[in-house]
């Protein structure tokens, strides 16, 4: 009858945020002071979300301006430039959201701060032929790197940029005309971010833009598509779909503290055309644009924090051009998110 069977309010009481860890500082091995890290919430799989889940494992060895952390923590694009606001998701799909497993070198000097990571898949996973899995990055042999610089004045600014690699292998075998063929397929891709933080006395400002390419993995909208495939054995080539990615955070007050987040994202495309635009792997792929703003009032006291949010989101959904990759024919989908948090810190 014409009715939206999607526009139906839904409600829920959650603990996702709760969360326990443990910090040690271990003794020294040469001249590298060791600390380590292990902390867990109880957001693991299935509607249940009352199974332990691992956030952070991780050491770190530290000889002053160098320093090696081996283990599972935060991906490098999320950074240590993030928005804050009170909802789990920390800016999703706008900034990148992943933890996992690592290998991250880091040399800081006179105010410089250089990064570089090998990186692997966990919890966090790309998408596929065979949906979400481990297995295109496994078969790949070849894990994400990231390398990226920041610069730290003495007078509360903060910016950096970086750069993403990820090598998938979307299949190893394909069938066709009843025959199975070996096939050697890869989907490479780079990706761009830069970012900006400012904080004052009781306020703060901070800023992230990315040229996004297959980082759907870190919960951020994008993936890609085939772009040839041999008649005969079936091995395809792909084509990753970019996307323009940007947030814009403020904040203000200590005990009485608000907040304005603003995030927006654009598809622009494949790099060469789709054989097909319905065989996509990725998320919301067939979204043109998608806005939101996000507002926020809290009440903080030491060890608590009670706080309320409003987010509206508008999303511009429409059909995959196999040409170019982006989307046309759009309409408008708005969402109204209310969420109300209450927090205890120990």
């Amino acid at each position: 009858d014409g009715n939206d069977l999607n526009a139906t309010a839904n409600g829920s009481f959650y603990l996702l945020y709760s969360r326990l860890g443990i910090d040690v500082a271990g003794p020294s091995v040469g001249k590298a002071k060791t600390t380590a890290k292990l902390e867990v919430d109880f957001r693991g799989s299935g509607s249940n979300f009352a199974m332990i889940r691992v956030r952070h494992a991780y050491v770190n060895l530290d000889w002053g301006k160098s320093a090696v952390l081996i283990g599972q923590t935060w991906h490098p694009l999320f950074g240590d430039i993030f928005p804050q606001m009170l909802n789990l998701s920390t800016g999703a799909p706008f900034q990148p959201f992943s933890r996992n497993p690592m290998l991250r070198y880091r040399y800081t000097r006179q105010g410089w701060s250089l990064t570089g990571a090998a990186i692997w898949q966990l919890q966090y996973l790309s998408t596929g032929p065979n949906g979400k899995s481990e297995e295109y990055i496994k078969n790949s042999c070849v894990p994400e790197f990231y390398v990226g610089a920041d610069y730290t004045s003495g007078n509360g600014w903060l910016a950096g940029a970086g750069i993403h690699l990820i090598s998938l292998k979307p299949r190893t075998t394909s069938e066709i005309n009843d025959k199975v063929y070996k096939v050697n397929e890869r989907m490479t891709t780079y990706s761009y971010e830069a970012h900006l933080k400012y904080t004052g006395r009781n306020y703060t400002f901070a800023a992230k833009s990315l040229m996004a390419s297959c980082l759907d993995q870190t919960a951020l909208i994008g993936g890609y598509g085939i772009s040839s495939v041999d008649p005969k054995t079936g091995e395809q080539e792909y084509t990753p779909f970019r996307h323009s990615t940007t947030w814009a955070n403020f904040t203000y007050g200590t005990k009485w503290k608000t907040g304005l987040f603003l995030g927006y994202t654009k598809n622009l495309g494949t790099d060469d055309e789709l054989t097909a635009s319905k065989t996509v792997y990725g998320m919301g792929l067939d979204i043109d644009q998608l806005l939101t703003v996000n507002m926020n009032f809290s009440y903080n006291l030491p060890h608590w924090q009670i706080g309320l949010e409003y987010s509206p989101a508008t999303a511009w959904y429409g059909t995959i051009d196999q040409k170019n990759g982006k989307v046309g024919n759009t309409h408008a989908i708005t969402n109204h998110r209310i969420l109300g948090l209450v927090m205890y810190y120990f």
